[in-house]
């Protein structure tokens, strides 16, 4: 184990490191801690003397019930365990439109709150109190913008020590944080054959997991299909299939529903006739071993065709354990495999992994009541950031007041990002301090203050509606919470007539990542002296703005007054001050194009909208090593002042105009395939490699443990739906219908018409083969259904294809039932018919009108761009031609640029072909393009905690991604205009094999 200490400035760090030198701001940052008018005061005012006070410390704190998770659909319970129904239904008789938060399980753990609260007050004799208090959040009441609901509070009172160990031990033996997880199971599994009811030891083994783990069961019916509406969806069957699966809902705490999760996922194992077998590993090696992204693991399960369980990362964080549950073991690796064999070698690889790892660690200090806010309300991002870079982060327990946070990894620039993510969390919490100043010597005596029931009242309200936590000590306020709820507290405390008769002083306390100083300071402390001046000048109080160092990552901005409107106003120039920003991906190669030469195309941009740009190459970013290659990312960020955050979409837009169509901006699709199925598509990790190495995308199962069936594919928006196309042709679907048999139908099956003609057409055309009355060959694998044996009378055909082609499902079934009807059959007596998906235009509302301008919506799968709906030069094309020309581009193919696209189709021009390909292009996620998450595009602030003016943000969220001056109209979306030659504009690059210049007519579809 290797010990990091100040290797900050010997790693490559990439754009992390960057600093806006290009402004022009590279001078020390001594200047603004010398500065004369922003020396720190000693500590909290003196000025005025104080009256004697009490030492009793007041604490108010939200405790976080989820009060608003709903229990099961009564009509949708197959089965519970004991108790659970009770706990997670209303009684009878109870009231339509009762709160979630009135549902037996909420109301028994806010009463069982209570009874700890008056324990703790009876055990400690007199030196600590405790209060519980639960108000009902209206949305007119609410401070900030957070869920509605009800708010549970507890306030505390006596001396400082004890009321923070009260409040840890609060934290840690209540049900905080519940949530709820489902895991989808076939009906073949855990069905009787003969009965079709579900087996008693499935059912006894779920109780028995219930109860072992501490946490509420239920079986649930599948989920109702709507007929009409699996018509709508190409996907057909497959959809209709995954709603087919029995349900298992799980509810209890975060640690409780992970564990149970676990166990009935290895209950299926068990079912499929799986072994289990158990292997210790060390919890902090545990992501290590997994590598970046789980990268390690999933080769290891590709490898031996295993599934490997971990633990979940955080069991030290939370001490509550439900009564007689029994918790998870931390180090235990829980592995099943078809044999013992394939375990052991599982195992034995972990093992190797373990051996070869080299670990570094780091250990930061983080404020303690930001490492409480971390854990209850950022830990999903913390964990996140654990699987990008393999890296494990070891937090105090929760409420303990320690600061000390520890980061371990296999490399030292895995671990340095790492301490930069904690970090960047770290700062979206503020903290502000209230002093209010009692002079001893007036006219009538010392004034009264509050009482401490007054207080007690007066911080609980503020508390459940602000979200921050606050305490009162010596006539001192602290507050501590997201940058909202410490505004939101202050307003409040503003208004309390016992402030406002003193004078007071305020302090909010930022913290801001080391390199960002002088961003926010301005070239000789200019910007801070013009925010001051400013405050001073509108409100007459003097304002102070303070930097102080804080580690070696993170600085504290102090923002001092002693007037509440002014102390607000300079805050509120601070975060216009703070950096907003925007990171995404640019291949290397294009990396020179958009600097250009001597730096002159992206100076331009910078100095056009103000907004500094920063590029990372491969070695910037630690070598081209490992993983680097496979995984994406972001190596370019905008970064611009927040009051100018508008112009990051148009510098993103302008430099991807630079980039070719085959490589332009990162997006992910998700596609939902059955997650046992996922173990036959792990084991051709072969093949998917190099299907990502052929599209440049990237393909990511989800992790064991999670039980999803969502696949997420990523990679160049032009690329990602011909990727996704070629990786739903490795799924097998099915579709089976039903019908009346007779005689001439069964001598039609047995003739070798049927086999040449039919079938042979079904799969030229259609892609989807036929069989009658028989196993098809992926009836064996986990995401078909068990086939039901037909009876004599009945004839059954099962209709066998890939999930790229289930858009063509519908039609094959009325293509053989049209042949099949001249030899017998009886189209009303056919099961399993897809209906005809039912019109959105205005046929049905005005059936009077005979008029060919009411017809039905043209198809909207006519395009492959995720984003668009045609592409060229779409006024001289016919709809019935654009659809015919881009069904073709459905099947997997180079498509880079239509010049290649126009020589295949020269090459092709058969009939046959367009109906080959008629099929859509594999899944509704292929049409509505989701903007990848880390990019930052939607939001460019990127969770960084800073929020622009109301006044400065366009109603609706966002500012529209560009002004009209462009010569393109808005869709709905994430329209992506940049590839369409029309609507370019002069982006200062060189002239491009692909530029509209290079070209002597409009790029669209050719005319016939």
């Amino acid at each position: 184990m290797h010990k990091i200490t100040n290797f900050t400035g010997q790693a490559r760090h990439g754009w992390d490191r960057m600093t806006p030198a290009a402004f022009g701001m590279s001078r020390p940052h001594t200047d603004v801690s010398t500065s004369q008018q922003l020396r720190r005061p000693p500590g909290p005012p003196t000025g005025t003397s104080q009256t004697p006070v009490d030492a009793t410390v007041n604490l108010a704190f939200n405790v976080p019930f989820a009060s608003n998770l709903p229990g099961p659909e009564v009509d949708d319970v197959l089965h519970s365990s004991p108790g659970a129904l009770q706990r997670w239904t209303y009684p009878p008789g109870t009231a339509e439109g009762t709160p979630v938060h009135k549902l037996p399980v909420h109301a028994n753990n806010i009463e069982t709150l209570r009874k700890l609260c008056r324990q703790i007050s009876d055990q400690s004799g007199g030196r600590l109190e405790a209060s519980v208090t639960s108000s009902e959040l209206k949305a007119s009441q609410s401070l900030q913008r957070r869920p509605h609901g009800q708010v549970t509070n507890v306030c505390i009172s006596g001396d400082g020590d004890l009321v923070n160990k009260m409040r840890a031990k609060i934290l840690n033996e209540t049900p905080i944080s519940l949530r709820s997880a489902i895991v989808d199971i076939n009906p073949n599994l855990i069905t009787d054959g003969v009965s079709n009811n579900i087996r008693t030891n499935v059912l006894s083994h779920i109780d028995r997991i219930a109860s072992y783990t501490g946490t509420d069961m239920f079986l649930l019916n599948p989920k109702g299909t709507d007929p009409e509406g699996a018509g709508l969806s190409y996907t057909g069957g497959a959809e209709t299939g995954l709603d087919q699966r029995y349900r298992v809902n799980i509810f209890g705490d975060m640690e409780s529903v992970e564990h149970a999760k676990t166990r009935v996922l290895m209950m299926i194992d068990q079912i499929l006739k799986h072994k289990i077998d158990v292997i210790k590993l060390e919890l902090t090696m545990h992501t290590l071993v997994c590598g970046r992204t789980r990268k390690n693991i999933k080769m290891i399960e590709s490898a031996t065709k295993t599934a490997i369980y971990f633990p979940p990362p955080f069991p030290r964080v939370f001490n509550y354990v439900p009564q007689g549950a029994t918790r998870r073991s931390e180090d235990e690796v829980f592995i099943t495999g078809e044999t013992q064999e394939r375990i052991q070698q599982a195992k034995q690889k972990l093992r190797d992994l373990v051996m070869g790892v080299k670990i570094y660690v780091k250990d930061v200090m983080v404020n303690c009541n930001k490492i409480d806010n971390i854990l209850l309300d950022r830990l999903d991002k913390v964990r996140k950031v654990m699987e990008t870079n393999g890296s494990y982060v070891l937090f105090p327990q929760l409420g303990s007041q320690r600061g000390l946070v520890r980061v371990q990894g296999t490399e030292i620039l895995h671990v340095e990002r790492t301490v930069r993510e904690i970090m960047a969390l770290a700062g979206q919490f503020y903290s502000a301090s209230w002093w209010v100043m009692v002079p001893n010597n007036m006219q009538g005596g010392v004034p009264r203050a509050p009482s401490v029931a007054d207080i007690r009242v007066m911080l609980s309200d503020i508390c459940i509606n602000s979200g921050a936590d606050l305490s009162f000590d010596k006539f001192t306020f602290n507050i501590n919470g997201s940058d909202d709820a410490v505004k939101a507290a202050m307003m409040v405390i503003y208004q309390i007539p016992f402030v406002n008769r003193n004078d007071y002083q305020i302090r909010v306390k930022i913290e801001l990542a080391n390199e960002h100083k002088e961003f926010v300071s301005g070239k000789k402390n200019g910007k801070i002296n013009k925010i001051m001046g400013q405050s001073t000048t509108q409100i007459s109080c003097n304002v102070q703005i303070i930097f102080d160092g804080f580690n070696e990552y993170n600085f504290y901005i102090d923002v001092c007054g002693t007037k509440y409107e002014a102390t607000k106003n300079g805050l509120d120039l601070v975060e216009q001050e703070m950096p907003a920003s925007i990171a995404f991906h640019v291949p290397d190669q294009y990396h020179k194009r958009i600097i250009g030469i001597g730096g002159q195309h992206i100076q331009r941009i910078m100095k056009k909208y103000s907004v500094f740009v920063k590029f990372s190459n491969a070695m910037d970013r630690g070598g081209t090593s490992k993983e680097d290659d496979d995984i994406k990312v972001d190596n370019v960020i905008c970064r611009t002042p927040a009051r100018n955050a508008q112009s990051l979409d148009l510098v993103k837009q302008e430099i991807m105009d630079m980039v070719e169509k085959v490589d332009a901006e990162f997006v992910s699709e998700t596609v939902v395939i059955n997650r046992l199925y996922h173990r036959e598509l792990i084991a051709r990790m072969h093949e998917i490699e190099e299907l990502e190495k052929k599209w440049n995308c990237k393909i990511d199962f989800p992790n064991t443990e999670q039980a999803s069936d969502v696949i997420t594919i990523s990679g160049p928006e032009y690329q990602v739906p011909q990727a996704l196309d070629a990786f739903l042709g490795m799924v097998p679907e099915k579709h089976e219908i039903a019908f009346q048999n007779s005689e001439e139908l069964s001598n039609f099956f047995a003739s070798p018409e049927f086999h040449d003609d039919v079938r042979q057409k079904l799969k030229d055309q259609y892609e989807v083969d036929a069989h009658v009355n028989a196993t098809h060959p992926f009836a064996s694998t986990p995401s078909a259904s068990v086939e039901i044996l037909a009876p004599p009378a009945e004839g059954h055909l099962v209709l066998t294809y890939t999930r790229n082609n289930a858009g063509g499902l519908k039609d094959a079934i009325d293509f053989l039932i049209s042949r099949l009807v001249a030899y017998g059959l009886d189209a009303t007596t056919v099961k399993g018919a897809i209906p005809r998906p039912k019109s959105d235009s205005f046929e049905e509302s005005l059936p009077f009108f005979d008029s060919k301008l009411l017809q039905n919506a043209p198809s909207i799968h006519s395009t492959d761009s995720p984003t668009r709906s045609t592409f060229g030069d779409t006024d001289n094309v016919s709809l019935s031609d654009r659809a015919s020309l881009f069904e073709r581009l459905r099947k997997p193919g180079s498509i880079s640029s239509f010049s290649s696209f126009i020589s295949r189709k020269n090459q092709n021009n058969s009939t046959g072909s367009f109906f080959k390909h008629a099929s859509s292009n594999a899944s509704k996620a292929s049409l509505v393009s989701q903007e990848s998450r880390d990019s930052g595009y939607r939001n460019p602030w990127n969770d960084s905690g800073v929020n622009l003016p109301e006044e400065d943000v366009h109603v609706g969220g966002w500012p529209p991604r560009f002004d009209t001056k462009f010569p393109f109209t808005s869709t709905p979306g994430d329209t992506t205009p940049k590839h369409d030659p029309r609507a370019s504009f002069d982006s200062g690059r060189p002239s491009t094999s692909n530029s509209t210049s290079g070209y002597p007519v409009p790029i669209g579809p050719p005319h016939r």
